[in-house]
């Protein structure tokens, strides 16, 4: 029995070393497996790192798209918005050309007609002397001297031809407004060497008559024989004087009966006159 015990505690002692190498090896199981753990851990945290910075470069990339794409759409709406501001300017261009086209003809055409404006300025004045020496001798110096008065203008450098041009059409239409309106002036009239002071009416070109304040002498011009015709005694003086008081706006306008002269021939009292306004 003894011999058992002593075989058994040598069978012990000699698992000792046994135990103690597996200890050993489980020890190091252990800080192999916790090393491999730290390792693996330490590889899933990079990994989500590696992730998070991934992700953090898509979301920059992703806003940069999106702000390149707006900036991208932004500038397509300019350029839409200068190909039609570019397309007007065109049209503008084109337009200016064609006005400085017409400008060019116009000055080539200006040049011509410039020419042509005096000599056409002259002709005028001279046809409208001569309509005043045949119309009714009413101012006849004041409307004489304001033809001689452009006459004189045409040979003056200080005017321009468009402005010779334009003050003989002005004289053309300060005559062509005596046609139709109805004038009183003072003046005096010569008979038979004698001057008469009175009123000068004229009814447009239809006629000039003369009559004194007191109404004892009325005259009217004879277009046809060319000279001043006494107006007997009657309603003819009366019409004459409500004429006068009408162009003097002291009478409404009315109808007027006037002493029209005789045709040339008839026994219509031939006294010379001379008007003098």
């Amino acid at each position: 029995m003894e011999s058992n015990v002593k075989k058994q505690y040598k069978n012990r002692a000699s698992l000792l070393p046994l135990l103690a190498l597996l200890l050993v090896a489980g020890l190091q199981t252990k800080v192999v497996y916790g090393a491999e753990l730290d390792t693996v851990i330490k590889a899933g945290a990079d990994k989500t790192a590696a992730a998070q910075a991934s992700q953090r470069r898509i979301d920059s990339t992703v806003a940069q798209s999106d702000k390149l794409l707006r900036q991208f759409q932004l500038v397509n709406k300019q350029i839409d918005g200068l190909q039609v501001y570019n397309a007007q300017l065109e049209r503008q261009i084109e337009s200016q050309r064609q006005t400085m086209a017409d400008i060019a003809e116009s000055v080539e055409n200006a040049a011509l007609i410039e020419r042509q404006i005096i000599p056409l300025s002259l002709s005028m004045l001279d046809a409208l002397e001569q309509f005043i020496r045949l119309d009714l001798p009413f101012k006849l110096e004041e409307r004489q001297t304001s033809v001689q008065q452009v006459r004189e203008n045409m040979d003056s450098a200080r005017f321009s031809a468009a402005e010779k041009s334009r003050q003989v059409l002005e004289l053309y239409a300060i005559e062509s407004e005596y046609s139709a309106t109805l004038e009183q002036f003072d003046g005096v009239l010569t008979i038979d060497g004698q001057q008469r002071q009175g009123t000068f009416l004229r009814i447009g070109r239809i006629a000039l008559l003369f009559q004194t304040a007191d109404q004892s002498l009325t005259e009217v011009w004879s277009k046809a024989d060319k000279q001043w015709q006494t107006v007997a005694a009657g309603d003819y003086r009366r019409a004459v004087a409500d004429a006068i008081r009408m162009a003097k706006k002291q009478a409404p306008l009315d109808m007027i009966k006037l002493p029209l002269p005789a045709p040339a021939g008839s026994a219509a009292n031939q006294n010379k006159a001379e008007v003098a306004s």
